[in-house]
C-alpha cells in the first residue's frame, strides 16, 4: 500500500487580523462588516494580488496570506498598513479598522490549497503580539528583509507565546517616523526602545553640571538646561527631547554615541555652570552624537543680570551650528519679551524644581516661592502660570480639604498668565488641564493645541493632548499623539503608560492594554488605578479569576478605593466610555 508524501515548502507567511473586531461588531456589525469589505475590495486584495501574495484562507476578523519571499510580504504588508491608516484617518475613532500583522518565514505543509505547519503557527503568534497598524516578524523574515527594503528594523527581544516550546526572538518595522516608539511590549524586560533618529535635526541638551562649589545652586544649572530646552522647543526645524529624559544622565559619566542612540538624536549639548557673586560663567559644547566630534563650543562669562542674554545668545549659536534658518515669526518667538528681574528668576527656578517633584510638601514649597517671584516681578507671566499648576495638582490628587476651590483658583489664574503673554507655551498647557477637569473638552484642546504651535517638541504639551483626546472620546488620536510624546520622552515617566493602557482599553485593545499596565505595575507597584484599570481588562476577556486577583491587590493597597468616587471626578465626555470600564468589573463579578 502505497503511503501519500506530505508535501512540504519554505514559504513566507504573512498573518492579519482585525484589532478589537468583536468590539467593532459589538457597536455596529452591519457598518464593520461593510468598511471591512470595502478595504478588501479596494486596498487589501489588490495588494496582496500586486505583490504576488496567495491568499490562503480569510476569517471573519484575519487573513493568512503566502508568498514566495519575505521581501514581497513585507513590502505588501507595509503598503497595506499605509493603505488602511489613510483610508481611516477622517472616520469616527471608535469605529475605526486597524490591523496587525506578523510574518514568518519557515516550513509549511501543503494541503491542497491550505497550508499548515511551524511557519504558519509562528507567524499567528508574531501577529498577535503587534501593535494596532504594526508589523511584527520572525528573525527568519528579518535576515531575508535586511539591507533589501527601505526600513528600520528594531528588536523586540525574544517573546514567549502560546503552543510554541522556544522563544521567538521578535522584530518590528519601523517605515516611518509614526512606528519609531514601541510602548508596552508583552514579556519584555522594558518599555523603552532605541528610537528613531528622525529625518530633521534632532537634540539633546543634558542637564548642565553645577561648578559653583555650592550644592544648593544646582537649581540654577538646572534652570538654564531647562531654559534652553525650552527655547530650542520652539522650532519645528528641530526634534528636541524633554528635560524628564535628558536629566536621567545628570551627574553620570556618559558617552555622548550612547546617548544619541539611546534618545534617537543627532546632536548633544554639554554645558557647565558657574555661579559666583553677581557673576555667571556658561560653557557649552554641541557634539555629533553619531561621530563623537565636537561641531560647536563656546564660553560666556558675564554678569548675573545678564544671564538671560546668555541663553539667548547659546540658544542662538546651537542654531547657527545646525545651520537652521528661522522665520521672521520664529526669530520673534525666541526673543525675550521684557526684562525679568534675576532674583524673580532664582525664585522662580527653585519653585519649579519643587513643583516638578509632584509631592504635596513640593507643591506648598513651590506656591510660596513663585509667590515671592511675583511680588518682586507682577507680570512674570510663567511663574503665574507654574502657582496655577500647583492649584490644579491640588484638584487632581486631592491634597486639600476643598478641591473645587482650588481648580477655580487655578482657572483664574491660568487665565490671566496666558492673558500675560499669549506666547508663554506653558501657560497654555496649564490652561488647557484646568479647562479639562472643569469638562471643558474643546476649549481645553484648543488651549493644547496653542501651546503645541509655539513649542512643537513640547513633551508635556503632546501629553497634555493626548489626555484631553482620551477624555473626549479619541483613544485612536490619543494613540497617536501618545508616539509623538514619547518620541520626545523616550524615558517616560509611568504614568505615560497608564495613558497608554486607558487608550488601548478605549479601543477593545484588552490584551495589549493587560501588558501595558503590567508594565507600569513592574514600575509602580502601588498604582491604585492600574490595578482597577486591569480587573476590568480581564473581565472583559473573560479571565475572572485574573479579575479577582488584581482586584485583591487594589483592595489590599487601598481598601476604601471607590468607583463612583473617581466617576464623579474623571472628566470624561461620555458618560458610555465610563461605563465601558465598569461593565469589565461585572462580568468579573466585582462588586461595583
Amino acid at each position: 500500500m502505497a503511503v501519500e508524501r506530505i508535501q512540504r515548502r519554505l514559504a513566507a507567511i504573512l498573518s492579519a487580523d482585525v484589532v478589537g473586531y468583536s468590539r467593532l461588531m459589538e457597536i455596529d456589525e452591519a457598518g464593520t462588516l461593510a468598511r471591512l469589505k470595502s478595504l478588501r475590495r479596494d486596498i487589501v486584495d489588490p495588494t496582496i494580488t500586486a505583490h504576488s501574495g496567495r491568499i490562503v484562507k480569510l476569517m471573519g476578523d484575519g487573513a493568512l496570506v503566502e508568498f514566495a519571499s519575505a521581501v514581497d510580504a513585507v513590502t505588501c504588508a507595509i503598503e497595506v498598513q499605509k493603505r488602511v491608516r489613510e483610508h481611516s484617518a477622517g472616520g469616527p475613532a471608535a469605529k475605526r479598522i486597524e490591523f496587525r500583522i506578523g510574518i514568518n518565514v519557515g516550513d509549511i505543509i501543503v494541503d491542497g490549497d491550505d497550508i499548515y505547519g511551524d511557519g504558519v503557527n509562528v507567524a499567528a503568534r508574531i501577529q498577535a503580539l503587534a501593535e494596532p497598524g504594526g508589523i511584527y516578524m520572525s528573525r527568519g523574515a528579518a535576515e531575508q528583509v535586511r539591507d533589501k527594503v527601505p526600513i528600520k528594523i528594531e528588536t523586540r527581544g525574544e517573546q514567549t507565546v502560546k503552543n510554541i516550546a522556544r522563544p521567538i526572538e521578535v522584530f518590528c518595522i519601523i517605515a516611518d517616523e509614526r512606528d519609531a516608539v514601541t510602548v508596552a511590549v508583552p514579556n519584555s524586560g522594558t518599555s523603552v526602545q532605541s528610537p528613531v533618529v528622525p529625518h530633521k535635526p534632532s537634540i539633546a541638551v543634558l542637564a548642565f553640571n553645577n561648578m559653583s562649589g555650592d550644592p544648593e545652586q544646582e537649581y540654577f544649572s538646572d534652570g538654564i538646561s531647562e531654559d534652553i530646552i525650552t527655547d530650542l522647543s520652539k522650532l519645528p526645524e528641530l526634534h528636541v527631547i524633554a528635560r524628564n529624559s535628558t536629566f536621567t544622565y545628570k551627574g553620570k559619566s556618559v558617552d555622548v554615541k550612547q546617548v544619541g542612540r539611546e534618545l534617537g538624536v543627532r546632536y548633544v549639548l554639554e554645558g557647565s555652570v558657574r555661579k559666583a557673586g553677581n557673576r555667571v560663567r556658561v560653557t557649552g559644547q554641541l557634539i555629533d552624537a553619531t561621530s563623537g566630534a565636537h561641531i560647536w563650543a563656546d564660553r560666556f562669562d558675564r554678569d548675573l543680570t545678564d544671564i538671560f542674554a546668555v541663553q539667548d545668545e547659546l540658544t542662538q549659536e546651537i542654531i547657527s551650528a545646525l545651520k537652521l534658518k528661522l522665520t521672521p515669526e520664529e526669530k520673534g518667538r525666541l526673543a525675550r519679551k521684557s526684562t525679568i528681574d534675576v532674583e524673580a528668576y532664582n525664585l522662580f527656578l527653585r519653585a519649579r524644581e519643587q513643583a516638578f517633584l509632584l509631592a504635596k510638601g513640593g507643591n506648598v514649597e513651590a506656591r510660596s516661592l513663585l509667590g515671592r517671584a511675583i511680588a518682586i516681578s507682577p507680570d512674570y507671566a510663567a511663574a503665574h502660570a507654574f502657582i496655577a499648576f500647583t492649584h490644579v495638582n491640588d484638584y487632581i490628587i486631592g491634597w486639600v480639604d476643598q478641591p473645587e476651590r482650588s481648580l477655580q483658583t487655578a482657572l483664574e489664574i491660568a487665565e490671566r498668565a496666558v492673558a500675560m503673554d499669549e506666547d508663554d507655551p506653558y501657560a497654555h498647557f496649564v490652561f488647557a488641564e484646568v479647562l479639562l477637569w472643569y469638562r471643558e473638552h474643546d476649549r481645553a484642546l484648543a488651549q493644547e493645541q496653542r501651546c503645541l504651535a509655539l513649542a512643537p517638541s513640547s513633551a508635556e504639551g503632546h501629553l497634555g493632548c493626548a489626555n484631553i483626546q482620551y477624555y473626549s472620546g479619541d483613544a485612536a488620536g490619543s494613540l497617536d499623539t501618545l508616539n509623538a510624546y514619547m518620541r520626545l520622552d523616550p524615558f517616560y515617566p509611568e504614568v505615560g503608560l497608564y495613558f497608554l493602557a486607558q487608550a488601548q482599553f478605549s479601543l477593545g485593545q484588552y490584551d495589549t492594554a493587560v501588558a501595558t499596565l503590567k508594565l507600569r505595575l513592574e514600575r509602580n507597584p502601588n498604582s491604585q488605578t492600574s490595578y482597577a484599570l486591569l480587573a476590568s481588562c480581564y473581565g472583559h476577556l473573560g479571565k475572572l479569576a485574573e479579575a479577582q486577583a488584581a482586584w485583591g491587590e487594589l483592595m489590599k493597597i487601598a481598601p476604601d478605593f471607590s468607583m463612583e468616587r473617581r466617576r464623579r471626578v474623571l472628566p470624561f465626555r461620555s458618560p458610555e466610555m465610563f461605563e465601558h470600564r465598569l461593565d469589565g468589573m461585572r462580568k468579573a463579578g466585582l462588586p461595583v
